[in-house]
C-alpha cells in the first residue's frame, strides 16, 4: 500500500511541473492526480471504496431527536447554484488568520476570483468562482473540515 509520503511526493510533481494528469494502477492501488483550472483533484482508492454517506447525515442527533428538521434548510438552498470541494481538507475562507476573507454574504465575484481555500496534505487550494455570481450563503466555517462534493457556497449566478 502506497504511504502518504509518496502520495506527498507525487502531489508535489504534479505542481511543479506541466504536467497535468498523472493516472497509477499497481494491484489493487489506483491513483489519479489532475491539475486544471478550476483546482487539483487529488483520488486515491485502495480496493473496493468505502461507501459514506451525505454530510448532513453524518451529524449525531441526540437519540430520539426528530431528524427531519435539517429538510426545510436543505429546500431553502435550492434556490442557487452551489459551490462545490473539490477535495476533501480543510475550509478557509482568508490566506491567512489575521486576513480579511475572500469573500462575504451579498458581495458579487467575477469569473476566476478567489473564494476561498481548502487545505488538503498541507497543500492550500484556491478555490476560484467558475463565473460571475452573488454570494448567496457560505456553508461552512472557517477551518472546518469538509468532504469531496460538500457545498461550500449557495449563490446566484448573474
Amino acid at each position: 500500500m502506497m504511504d502518504i509520503k509518496d502520495l506527498k511526493v507525487l502531489v508535489k510533481m504534479i505542481t511543479e511541473t506541466d504536467i497535468t494528469e498523472f493516472e497509477m494502477e499497481s494491484g489493487e492501488e489506483r491513483i489519479f492526480l489532475k491539475r486544471g483550472s478550476d483546482a487539483q483533484v487529488v483520488q486515491y482508492q485502495a480496493a473496493p471504496a468505502p461507501v459514506f454517506a451525505p454530510h448532513a447525515a453524518s451529524a449525531h442527533p441526540a437519540p430520539g431527536a426528530p431528524v427531519p428538521a435539517a429538510a426545510p434548510a436543505a429546500a431553502a438552498d435550492e434556490s442557487g447554484e452551489r459551490i462545490t470541494s473539490p477535495i476533501v481538507g480543510t475550509f478557509y475562507r482568508a490566506p491567512s488568520p489575521d486576513s480579511p476573507p475572500y469573500v462575504e454574504v451579498g458581495q458579487v465575484v467575477e469569473k476566476g476570483q478567489v473564494l476561498c481555500i481548502v487545505e488538503a496534505m498541507k497543500l492550500m487550494n484556491e478555490i476560484e468562482a467558475e463565473f460571475r455570481c452573488k454570494i448567496i450563503k457560505i456553508c461552512r466555517e472557517n477551518a472546518e473540515p469538509v468532504e469531496y462534493n460538500d457545498t461550500l457556497f449557495i449563490v446566484e449566478k448573474l
